[in-house]
């Protein structure tokens, strides 16, 4: 059985209800995580998301801002949370999926200044990455695991349209970078976009709404991940290799979100 998993920040799921029905028609996620969803729980379209395919949903929600939620094709089952957001906000669901534990993130962006003692907001952030990496580190990474979302860095050199330019922006600088690693040797995750597309190639899921034309600056970041552990190796390399990919496709349609969906599938 193939299982697609998506993770896509919409922003917000209200004003953009019909582009994740087109998506879900053209690709066929089997679970769609989303991120920004800005609405509490009894706002989220529920009814739009059963006529998608997709009636099992997991969603917290918040007043105007943050919200993530999981809509899948299969039941869930709740998983063990991982609340590691100090301001209380709605920042991670998590459920089980065909046997998967799937943990869905809008990790905090973090403010214009990467100065910890100078920003609250870029504090947060690292405080967010310290907890969760806490947490993982205590699991099995022998157990099937993913974590998916909107994190807020972009790791990698290439994963950034100007390496040295970015380097001192937040969303790739170097604590920033040293955070997300901490995070992937948790658990010795896999990367799967990046095993599927992997470096030199450039490679972003979002692009800034102040470029007329995202495609001819494609000044991008790759901020949204699938992040598998090793207990998911056999089935993410099934039939060979990684099978993900970033949809920038979406980015183009008319009103997007600024970020672009990323799907990775398992051959479970």
């Amino acid at each position: 059985m193939r299982l697609r998993i998506c993770t896509w920040n919409v922003n917000s799921v209200r004003l953009r209800a019909e582009q994740a029905a087109r998506f879900v028609r053209e690709q066929a996620p089997d679970v769609l995580c989303l991120q920004e969803i800005k609405c509490r729980e009894g706002e989220f379209p529920a009814e739009a998301f059963v006529e998608m395919g997709l009636p099992h949903l997991k969603v917290a929600g918040q007043k105007g801002w943050h919200g993530v939620a999981i809509a899948s094709r299969l039941p869930i089952e709740d998983a063990p949370r991982l609340d590691v957001c100090r301001e209380g906000h709605a920042r991670c669901v998590g459920a089980k999926v065909a046997g998967i534990e799937i943990h869905n993130f809008y990790i905090p962006a973090g403010g214009d200044t990467p100065d910890r003692a100078a920003n609250p907001k870029f504090d947060h952030k690292l405080d967010f990455y310290e907890k969760l990496t806490a947490e993982l580190s205590r699991r099995d990474p022998g157990a099937p695991l993913a974590v998916v979302g909107d994190l807020n860095v972009a790791p990698g050199e290439h994963d950034v349209w100007n390496h040295k330019f970015m380097s001192k922006v937040v969303s790739h600088t170097p604590v920033e970078v040293a955070a997300f690693a901490a995070l992937r040797a948790s658990l010795d995750f896999i990367d799967l976009p990046r095993q599927a597309r992997p470096e030199p190639e450039k490679m972003f899921s979002w692009w800034s709404y102040r470029a007329l034309d995202f495609r001819a600056s494609n000044r991008g970041l790759r901020l949204d991940h699938v992040l598998v552990t090793p207990g998911l190796r056999d089935a993410a390399f099934r039939l060979g290799c990684a099978a993900a990919r970033v949809h920038d496709d979406v980015r183009a349609w008319e009103r997007p979100s600024d970020h672009a969906p990323v799907t990775a599938d398992l051959v479970l």
